[in-house]
């Protein structure tokens, strides 16, 4: 398997390109993969939005994803340099101060755009570590395979069953913490729910607590598709210590909001086929998370 993969990385981007487009043609033509649930997803987003208008976001989106893909293994194979003439940082000098001032700094952003491009692309520019967080996959070949991959230029992927330990040895360190923050937590774990895109939403909350425990900024990375193969960063500062007792999940409802605009200004960049609503908001008057809650704690 790693050989395979490997090999796919020293092929030239045109190439990846028509592989991209064939796997775009499978999935979203031949084996209609995630297809009602992404237009379910768009459907509760975009209610304004006219049928032909979704369907042209669903198809676009799957085009995008090819395409996402393909560059993703040539991404893995590229130069410092030439990811660096592909991810052009619009503001790098917020990032700077935190690094002049040596103090950590909290790295959040989304599915959106080609999104494994982005912690390759800015460490390799702001030469600093970068802890990301990744949820290990279950075929072990691919795993390594992205792990070592993504450990180029001062990345370094940690496993999220590890995170908090490697968060409390590394505390005093002038480091960055990132997070693709996007992704759904279970049903049985804490999450802090507001509306976005129209809808009851749940959002993981690790982001604020890692925030006050490092006393750190949180920052969110946005990436805008420039043209085919290239894109533009842009940092935005969500928040700044000190934090407010009695203020807590401020990062969560900020992240929430600043992913939304994203997602309205670009919408056919973000990842429709993942299942962000997997289960609705329970009701406050359903005893059954107390129940739980209790049970867990006998």
């Amino acid at each position: 398997m790693q050989y395979v993969l490997k090999f796919l990385t020293r092929l030239p981007l045109p190439v990846l390109y028509a592989l991209g487009r064939f796997a775009y043609v499978v999935a979203y033509h031949v084996m209609r993969w995630h297809r009602e649930l992404a237009a379910r997803n768009l459907a509760n987003a975009f209610p304004e939005k006219s049928e032909a208008e979704r369907a042209a976001l669903l198809k676009q989106s799957y085009v995008n994803l090819g395409e996402t893909l393909a560059e993703t293994f040539w991404g893995f194979g590229a130069s410092a340099e030439a990811l660096a003439q592909r991810v052009a940082i619009e503001n790098p000098e917020v990032i700077r101060k935190y690094i002049t001032a040596k103090v950590p700094v909290v790295v959040l952003t989304a599915h959106v755009c080609n999104w494994e491009w982005l912690l390759p692309g800015t460490a390799a520019q702001f030469g600093i570590p970068i802890d990301a967080v990744y949820k290990p996959l279950r075929v072990a070949s691919l795993d390594a395979f992205i792990r070592d991959t993504r450990s180029r230029f001062g990345g370094k992927p940690i496993p999220i069953q590890s995170f908090l330990f490697e968060l409390m040895r590394r505390a005093g360190e002038a480091r960055a913490y990132a997070m693709v923050a996007d992704q759904t937590p279970p049903r049985n774990m804490d999450k802090y729910w507001t509306r976005f895109l129209n809808q009851d939403t749940a959002f993981f909350t690790g982001a604020d607590k890692i925030a006050r425990f490092l006393d750190a900024p949180v920052i969110y990375i946005a990436m805008r598709r420039v043209s085919k193969g290239h894109y533009s960063v842009r940092v935005h500062v969500l928040v700044e210590p000190p934090y407010e007792y009695g203020d807590d999940l401020q990062v969560v409802e900020r992240y929430a909001r600043r992913l939304e605009l994203e997602v309205r200004a670009n919408p056919a960049d973000w990842l429709w086929v993942h299942n962000k609503w997997k289960y609705p908001k329970p009701d406050m008057n359903d005893d059954e998370p107390k129940r739980r809650r209790a049970k867990r704690a006998v």
